[in-house]
């Protein structure tokens, strides 16, 4: 007798079909799964022969095959188990409803009950493309998979309300779509209570507006990290599509929470120096997204940059220029985005106090520059904005007088500067001044004679590369769009040749 029922597989933060084949014949008890599975899936046996006798349901005594196709593509981890436990109820004729249009993804515990997955969310969008009915999934998962209109979703605790409900005796009712309730900003550091840094607050305005990414130079206590953490304060709010990706990523590494189902908060991963380039760019024998994935769509902050290893440092540099990582492995690609505002953050010296105005330094010119030096060329050249972010004095530490803007008030300039963006890139695949294409600098940056020449000079003599020249068009464009200027001016250019101040050191030392 043979059997078949529907169930998904996750590759890289993408599901893929799988159809669970039940094969029973006679001759002795057996109870093989074949179709390339991994230790987890052949684990599934035990699982489900369990759950039949938490079920009071005998075992089918008899030669029982479970084929998972297609069988060339790696199963893992405990997906199927809802899937095998459905398959073989339907070939030994034990339910009366059809399970056609049907998929189930879940675990099988030893007394019955149905565990969370990881991936349900990208298992559900295939299910719709597909044209599926029905999605049986794990009571806790059901509020993320929810998320998507147009496909049942049925909420499961157990294999007994499994077999209730497909003998017709119990019915499942599908769950109510979840719609995600308005995002607020409260709760963030604002920029407020941050004193002074009127220079490193604007350019953080600039690379929020813009999608640039920015490197923050300053001695220990200056304010690097508090300024970092408050960015988020000033990120637009996230489009429902940005939603979906970035959930998508965080569903495959079983990071959603069953009280916030979808992600409605740009991300904002922070990983330590000691990170691995793994676990900064994703990898593994069964590929797994990375630091740089999880910060899709919203900001990776890599506080005491120096400090992470040169190789992993070097990873980053066809990301940030693509926005998506290839994991290549012999199992497959992987290709996971990572569309990210980078920020990182560094002291000048070893010691942290080169530059200082009352705190001498205690390093020699030669360890300054080789400090520096640990951020590479091409990789301080990824920086649109590089920012010297000086030490405060008493006064304007403890002034009552100055006036600190509000994230608020920020946060609406660079709003209406995306807007305008958002205006003019329609049609055109890109959402943001920092992700135009060479071959439309020229129609989204254009320069007139005067900007052009002065842009040549500024060229000329610091010998920048082509990559510069154009980040600077870029980061002008950007600082026009925050004045609602539609042509780029010199005072704009000039702005954004201020913010390169990594590159202007380099070329005081040569």
């Amino acid at each position: 007798m043979f059997a078949k029922v529907m169930s998904f597989g996750i590759m890289g933060i993408n599901a893929f079909p799988v159809d669970v084949e039940a094969d029973m014949s006679r001759g002795g008890p057996q109870f093989d799964i074949v179709g390339l599975p991994d230790t987890a899936v052949k684990e599934s046996r035990e699982r489900v022969k369990s759950a039949f006798r938490a079920c009071d349901m005998k075992f089918p005594v008899a030669s029982l095959m479970i084929n998972l196709a297609p069988a060339d593509m790696k199963k893992t981890g405990s997906v199927h188990d809802m899937a095998v436990f459905m398959a073989i109820l339907r070939v030994c004729q034990l339910i009366d409803l059809s399970t056609d249009g049907c998929a189930f993804v879940g675990e099988i515990s030893f007394n019955g009950d149905i565990r969370e997955i990881k991936g349900v969310l990208p298992m559900v969008i295939k299910a719709k493309e597909l044209g599926l009915e029905s999605v049986f999934v794990p009571y806790g998962n059901s509020r993320e998979a929810s998320v998507i209109d147009g496909v049942n979703i049925y909420p499961v605790k157990s294999a007994e309300e499994l077999i209730m409900h497909f003998r017709y005796q119990q019915m499942i009712k599908p769950c109510k779509r979840y719609i995600p309730s308005g995002f607020s900003y409260d709760g963030y550091p604002d920029f407020a209570d941050v004193k002074g840094q009127q220079s490193a607050k604007k350019a953080l305005e600039i690379a929020v507006a813009g999608g640039h990414n920015v490197l923050l130079v300053g001695t220990p206590g200056c304010g690097k990290s508090m300024l970092a953490k408050r960015v988020p304060s000033i990120l637009p709010p996230l489009t429902f599509r940005e939603s979906l990706e970035t959930t998508k990523i965080h569903s495959v590494m079983g990071l959603v929470g069953e009280d916030e189902p979808i992600i409605v908060k740009r991300p904002f991963q922070s990983p330590h120096h000691t990170a691995s380039a793994i676990g900064l760019v994703g990898g593994g024998s069964n590929p797994q997204p990375g630091q740089i994935s999880l910060a899709h769509n919203g900001v990776l902050f890599l506080d005491e940059i120096a400090e992470f290893s040169r190789k992993t440092l070097e990873i980053l540099r066809q990301p940030l220029e693509d926005g998506k990582i290839t994991i290549s492995r012999v199992n497959g690609i992987c290709t996971y985005p990572c569309d990210f505002i980078l920020i990182g953050a560094m002291n000048p010296c070893p010691c942290g106090y080169y530059g200082h105005p009352k705190k001498p330094c205690t390093c020699t010119r030669k360890k300054v520059i080789d400090y520096k030096n640990r951020i590479s060329g091409p990789v301080a050249e990824r920086f649109d904005l590089q920012v010297d972010v000086a030490p405060l004095d008493f006064g304007e530490l403890t002034s009552e007088d100055s006036h600190e803007e509000t994230s608020a008030e920020i946060r609406k300039r660079v709003i209406s500067a995306r807007e305008i963006q958002k205006e003019r890139f329609r049609n055109t695949g890109i959402k943001c001044n920092a992700l135009i294409t060479t071959d439309k600098m020229d129609r989204f940056c254009h320069l007139d004679e005067e900007s052009n020449r002065f842009i040549q000079m500024i060229f000329d003599r610091m010998r920048f590369s082509a990559r510069i020249y154009d980040k600077l068009r870029l980061v002008a464009r950007t600082v026009a769009d925050l004045e609602g200027s539609e042509n780029i001016t010199i005072k704009h250019i000039s702005t954004a040749f201020q913010y390169r101040s990594l590159d202007r050191n380099f070329e005081d030392k040569k």
